[in-house]
């Protein structure tokens, strides 16, 4: 990737998510509790830009968000060329970045894993057939048994 487009692409993500939290008015833009531009992907003669938006929320609001800012795209790209002295602003594409939602779906399950294994009884990211190391001195465990076969080495 050359120097100029990585440049451009960290611009762009910073301008536009202070632009999107000044700027725009849309109301499906402001329902959102939380809405970070997370990533910004140019193509070679920077002509379009995919911007990808983390926004926590439910489905509707995400794509309420998503539409807002597509339709608000023309308003933000004068702005944006302006700020970033682009001779040619890129056209602007949104999408939803769904990282965060996998981030957060993951970390609910091992919180859920970690209250089961509390219900049952048995120590949090432990398998449940693995015993508990309770012993420490070098010589003891199963690591000191000798080899299958009786065979000492």
């Amino acid at each position: 990737m050359s120097q100029r487009k990585h440049r451009v692409e960290h611009a762009l993500r910073d301008v536009l998510q202070d632009l999107i939290t000044t700027e725009v008015r849309d109301p499906r833009v402001r329902e959102a509790t939380l809405l970070t531009v997370s990533k910004v992907e140019t193509n070679v003669d920077l002509s379009v830009a995919k911007v990808y938006v983390s926004v926590v929320g439910d489905d509707a609001t995400i794509d309420g968000v998503i539409a807002g800012l597509t339709k608000a795209a023309g308003f933000l790209r004068g702005p944006v060329g302006r700020e970033l002295q682009l001779q040619r602003a890129p056209e602007l594409r949104f999408l939803h970045d769904p990282r965060v939602d996998v981030s957060d779906k993951l970390a609910q399950i091992l919180r859920e894993d970690e209250e089961k294994a509390k219900a049952v009884g048995r120590v949090p990211g432990q398998a449940p057939d693995e015993p508990e190391a309770t012993s420490s001195t070098p010589g003891e465990g199963p690591e000191a048994a000798p080899p299958k076969g009786g065979a000492v080495p």
